[in-house]
Order: structure tokens, then C-alpha cells, then sequence
């Protein structure tokens, strides 16, 4: 039996960066490193992996293709290019879902006028998952939500609306923390629930939705 072709995965990771001025920009407190140990565990695997990544002071996992990024609208972009040629999308980045109307040539200057509050017009990004999930054929999508509170309802929503085929729920706590507790949900009704596990181990979880052992050891 000739060996298993290697499964194309690409991931995405890290905040976007939307700039108000030269110097100022709208982003999030996302690390990174949940997309970061996706790609490492995937490619650990003989996976060929291509990581797209925001702004992030992170190292490129070893066996992977990195390339960065910097706004929604740059990571849409090559994650549309770059998903042509993959089976899996894990979007594990934290994209933001707004950006200044307009951006300004030189420094934003609202305070010099001495007033004690400004303005600022905002337009929504495009939904980056959602986008690229609308065409995706047999290719499978696993999109990630960010909720406080209860967000059980809101994360299966999404799970519909974004055309994923799993939507990993996790909240704030994930932020910059080196242990993650996830509920993973399947377009398939199926819950998962994996509690106050290193993100390295939880990535090898969430790659196993896709690299299940069964499959590699055909």
C-alpha cells in the first residue's frame, strides 16, 4: 500500500492590527499561541502546514509555512488564497471585527482641541470565516468562538451561520494563558468538553477532529 498523501491543513493565528493613525491601531489581547500549537502538532504529524499569522512574538513551529500578516482584510486575503489548496482551515485567530472609516496621514490630534471626549467612525470587517466557509465543498472548516458568560447558545449559532463543521467555545480566560478549557462543537450535534489542559494538548484534540489515529495508522 503506497503511503498517505499528507493532509494540506492551514491555520490562522493571532490578533489583526487595524490602524487608527501612524501610531495607534485597534487589536486584542490574542497571543496566538492556541493557532501556534495547531500548526506544531499538525505538522508533527507529517502534516504540510501553512500558518498565517497576525502580529505575534511567536516562533514559526518547525516543518511549517509561515507567513504574516497584519489587518482583517490582509488575512482574508491570503487565507482565501491559501485555502484552494487545503483540506482543513483550524481559524483560530482573533480577527477584529472593526476598523476606522477612515485612516489618518498624520496623528490623530482629538485632545489638542482641549475637548474631554472625541468621536470615532468605525466600519465592521468582513467576516473572515464565514467568508471562506460559504464555498467550501468537502474542504472542513473549524472556527473558534470567543464568549463571556454562557456562550453555549451564541457558539452554536455560530456554528450554523459561519458554515463551520466545529466551532471551538473557550473565554477570556484562554487570553495569553498556557492552559485552556474548550467545548468543542460538532455540525453533527456532537459536544466535547476538554477542562484545564496545556493548549499543546489541546491542540493534539482539535487535530484529531481531522488526523483521526485510526486514519494515520492505516
Amino acid at each position: 500500500m503506497s503511503p498517505r498523501r499528507p493532509l494540506r491543513i492551514l491555520v490562522s493565528a493571532g490578533p489583526t492590527r487595524e490602524w487608527l493613525d501612524p501610531v495607534r491601531y485597534l487589536s486584542n489581547a490574542s497571543s496566538g499561541k492556541m493557532g501556534f500549537s495547531i500548526a506544531a502538532e499538525a505538522a508533527r504529524r507529517g502534516c504540510s502546514v501553512t500558518l498565517v499569522a497576525g502580529p505575534v512574538a511567536l516562533e514559526t513551529p518547525a516543518g511549517v509555512r509561515r507567513i504574516d500578516v497584519e489587518s482583517a482584510r490582509e488575512m482574508l486575503a491570503v487565507l482565501r488564497r491559501e485555502f484552494r489548496g487545503a483540506e482543513v482551515l483550524f481559524m483560530a485567530a482573533a480577527v477584529a471585527d472593526w476598523r476606522a472609516a477612515r485612516r489618518l496621514g498624520g496623528k490623530w490630534r482629538a485632545k489638542d482641541g482641549g475637548a474631554a471626549r472625541a468621536r470615532l467612525e468605525l466600519v465592521r470587517n468582513p467576516d473572515v470565516v464565514a467568508t471562506l466557509a460559504r464555498r467550501k465543498g468537502a474542504r472542513r472548516v473549524v472556527a473558534f468562538a470567543l464568549e463571556t458568560g454562557c456562550g453555549l447558545r451564541r457558539a452554536l449559532g455560530k456554528l450554523a451561520r459561519k458554515n463551520a463543521d466545529f466551532i471551538v467555545l473557550n473565554d477570556a480566560s484562554v487570553l495569553n494563558s498556557e492552559r485552556a478549557t474548550v467545548t468543542i462543537l460538532g455540525q453533527d450535534g456532537s459536544v466535547q468538553r476538554v477542562e484545564r489542559r496545556t493548549k499543546r494538548a489541546v491542540a493534539a484534540v482539535l487535530v484529531d477532529l481531522v488526523d483521526p489515529p485510526r486514519e494515520r495508522h492505516r
